[in-house]
């Protein structure tokens, strides 16, 4: 393999952020205080970490987001991972598993088990999580439109295993408004999906106090191309109208509130990452104790998971994405995430291998156990670059927030579209920047070798997808009719009446209804939302 070098471009300089200084000096905090602005770690308004202690107490929890094919395949995978040092697992779901449609539906054909695990059943939940403890793990699912049903699914093998539901933990990414904004697997219209989501509120509260019911989410407004300020406003935005949501479903602030969560993205810009992860931090203090009224401290709080940046992985020359990947990893870190994701050098390509996936997690222990940077909180409070950085991106965030409330709130901004505008601008202005060679991405327009040697990729068995289908099959056909017709009617007329319709999605579960059968009974009473065309 040979390198291709650029005529003058060798030696030029690093892409440059628009407004950055060379230099910063305490002149450029202004008006900075630190008891008000920053405050020690665990005191309002947490900017410098919502524990005490933070990683000295003990480390951020390791997740690695993996799923793929059938249950089986991913359950072999999860015990890969756990017998490597994960901490907690985080489940890719495949692309029906996510829209409400179940295995052998004429539009899932060729989509099954590609992007993430198929589950159809109860069946197919109990096989993914066969021999693993629930009540020792911390479990991530990430999907939205179907995350009633998922949890249900998942509460409902717990059960079977005898685990205490109510020691059960983990997150259910559940964050329908960013699908408007920018990822797409929506089913129900805005107010239909809101209304299932403080259902979900409810009942975890009384029934699952361990499990967070939202993970509002930035990382896919971030791999669609926004800015961290944008990514920081939208996120907070969208987790404004959640919160006003169940207040106004008659909901205790402060009872929902501290199993709140909120999913970042770990982008390339090092030091902007970990001044926009304290910035979000206070924002939502703020927001919380002075907007909202929240009168418990927890309910100020800021939590998050963070995933390094799909969307900086590249094709070519794939292994210097473990480079990317470090560096985001680091930025989050320092920036004080509570669990953490490290993405596999070869997912530009396909989906992780077990070598890839055991080097992203390696990543991670590297940095926990080798890097020092665990010793001491917030390593990076009072540069004059991150304070000033800090003030910044809370400055625009705030200015965005600002103009969405002056549209109706999140809500409206979306129906419009001017979230999904705003994101667009920024992802064209950026792609303008790499066509130009004015932002450098090494090995695209830059630093490009000759001839690379093509690396092994995962692929998944077609056969998975025909297998899949023959047990959704074999299912329906030796489950009792009458008990799943009428767990089924009952999903259906909660949604009618509007009791709360997680017991009702949990009996039906329970009755072998299918995820692609729930979704549709609710289905034909919400409808389904029609996205809005953004010129």
């Amino acid at each position: 393999m040979s390198e291709n070098k650029k005529s003058g471009k060798m030696n030029a300089a690093a892409t440059e952020r628009p407004g950055i200084k060379p230099v910063y000096t305490a002149a450029d905090l202004g008006d900075w205080e630190y008891e008000r602005d920053d405050n020690y770690p665990a005191q309002y308004p947490f900017t410098r970490g919502v524990q005490p202690t933070m990683y000295r107490g003990r480390l951020w929890t390791m997740r690695q987001y993996a799923g793929m094919g059938d249950a089986e395949e991913s359950n072999r995978r999860y015990k890969y991972l756990l017998a490597h040092g994960t901490s907690g697992l985080s489940v890719a779901f495949d692309l029906p598993t996510q829209i409400g449609m179940d295995s052998d539906h004429p539009m899932a054909l060729g989509e099954v088990g590609k992007v993430g695990v198929a589950i159809d059943s109860i069946e197919d939940m109990e096989r993914l999580f066969a021999g693993i403890p629930l009540e020792k793990i911390s479990t991530s699912m990430t999907l939205n439109a179907t995350a009633s049903i998922l949890l249900a699914l998942y509460i409902a093998v717990a059960k079977r295993t005898g685990a205490d539901v109510r020691k059960l933990s983990g997150t259910v990414q559940n964050d329908i408004l960013k699908e408007y904004i920018s990822r797409g697997t929506y089913i129900y219209p805005p107010k239909q999906a809101m209304r299932i989501i403080t259902d979900m509120f409810a009942y975890a509260n009384e029934n699952v106090p361990e499990w967070n019911t939202i993970s509002i989410s930035g990382y896919h407004m971030r791999e669609a191309g926004s800015t961290a300020a944008q990514e920081v406003a939208f996120t907070l935005g969208n987790g404004m109208a959640y919160v006003q949501c169940a207040i106004d479903a008659g909901l205790d602030i402060d009872q929902f509130a501290p199993r709140l969560s909120f999913f970042f993205n770990a982008h390339n810009d090092f030091l902007e990452e970990i001044a926009k992860f304290r910035a979000a931090r206070r924002m939502w203090a703020r927001i919380m104790r002075e907007h909202f009224k929240a009168k418990s401290p927890r309910s100020w709080m800021l939590r998050f998971h963070t995933q390094t940046a799909g969307s900086t992985l590249t094709a070519q020359q794939p292994e210097v994405n473990i480079v990317r990947t470090a560096i985001q990893a680091m930025a989050a870190v320092l920036g004080g995430t509570q669990s953490l994701h490290t993405n596999s050098y070869d997912e530009a390509l396909g989906l992780p291998t077990e070598d890839a996936a055991r080097v992203a997690l390696r990543t991670q222990q590297i940095i926990g156990y080798e890097s020092g940077v665990p010793q001491t909180v917030d390593p990076c409070a009072g540069s004059y670059f991150i304070e000033s950085q800090t003030d910044a991106i809370e400055k625009k965030a705030n200015e965005y927030l600002a103009k969405i409330d002056g549209m109706g709130g999140m809500l409206k901004a979306i129906e419009r579209g001017y979230v999904q505008q705003e994101i667009q601008n920024a992802a064209y202005e950026f792609q303008q920047a790499v066509d130009t060679n004015k932002a450098i991405v090494v090995g695209v327009n830059e630093f490009q070798l000759e001839n690379e040697k093509a690396i092994a990729i995962q692929r998944i068995d077609p056969a998975l997808e025909e297998n899949q289908v023959e047990r959704l099959r074999a299912l329906r056909a030796r489950r009792d009719m009458k008990k799943w017709e009428s767990a089924v009617a009952d999903v259906e007329e909660a949604a009618r009446s509007g009791k709360n319709l997680m017991p009702h999605i949990i009996h039906a579960v329970e009755s072998f209804a299918t995820v692609g059968e729930i979704a549709d009974a609710m289905r034909k009473v919400f409808g389904e939302h029609r996205e809005a065309v953004v010129l």
